[in-house]
């Protein structure tokens, strides 16, 4: 079987018939890795667009989150500042309390002091009244 001596030289014609540097099956292989390429950053290019948009969702739930953590936090600081004002207020009335009860002791002795100068007073009255 005789060889092409174009073929030789690295020339092909095509189906129609147009002189080509590349054989027909090369050239076949090219353009059928050209267009599974372009399927290829098709793909890519929806895939990016379809995490662009998973990543703006995460992006605006980790605000939330945030907003929601912060808050948290304020609310766990007012009841903080709730409780330590509820055990400042607690410690003031024991101590008003303790003030009061020391207070009703000194009315109680004075009371009885004073009882007992009545008392007196009153017996010197009656011996004072007998004696006349």
């Amino acid at each position: 079987m005789a060889k092409d001596p174009l073929a030789e030289a690295g020339l092909h014609f095509d189906e129609l018939n147009k002189l080509r540097v590349l054989e027909p099956e090369v050239d076949q292989k090219t353009t059928e890795l050209k267009e599974e390429c372009e399927d290829f950053v098709d793909k890519i290019s929806q895939f990016q667009k379809i995490v662009g948009g998973l990543i703006e969702l995460v992006d605006e739930l980790a605000k939330e989150a945030e907003t929601e953590k912060m808050k948290a936090i304020g609310a766990r600081n007012l009841l903080k500042s709730v409780a330590k004002q509820r055990e400042a207020q607690q410690q003031q009335l024991q101590a008003l309390i303790a003030e009061k009860k020391m207070q009703l002791e000194r009315y109680r002795i004075e009371y009885e002091a004073l009882s007992k100068v009545e008392a007196e007073q009153n017996e010197f009255i009656e011996q004072f009244i007998l004696q006349k």
